[in-house]
């Protein structure tokens, strides 16, 4: 009688099905890097919104006298355009009001810019005398 052998390895049915799977989860990991570097990106257009924001602010706090008469902080609205280390260009708008007493002045900062699509956030505060 003859003896049966039996054959050691992996049949190529099997080495198929084992690369498909690996294909089907590499392409799903190298959908998750867009999504993540897309997220990263906007993450650093955000601070970097912020921080033009918060200079203004800062700005506006300096020219705040420390005592009366009124502030040198001019009223109204005005505009300027900063670029971002991304080359972004940040449209920064303020507006100074101030209340009835000349006591306080409310500051409104908006920076808006465009990636793919617009965006915009909005910096609320309030100054006093």
């Amino acid at each position: 009688m003859s003896q049966l052998t039996k054959e050691k390895g992996f049949s190529l049915i099997e080495v198929l099905v084992a690369l498909v799977i690996l294909s089907i989860s590499l392409l799903a990991l190298a959908g998750l890097m867009v999504q993540t570097t897309t997220s990263n990106s906007f993450g650093g257009h955000m601070t970097e919104a912020a921080t033009f924001a918060q200079d203004k602010l800062e700005e506006l706090k300096a020219l705040r006298p420390k005592a009366p008469p009124k502030g040198d902080i001019p009223e109204g609205t005005s505009t300027d355009n900063r670029t971002g280390a991304t080359g972004i260009v940040y449209t920064r708008n303020w507006n100074v009001i101030t209340n009835a007493d000349g006591t306080m002045r409310t500051v409104n900062i908006t920076i808006n810019w465009t990636d793919r699509t617009a965006h915009s956030i909005n910096m609320l505060s309030a100054i006093t005398q």
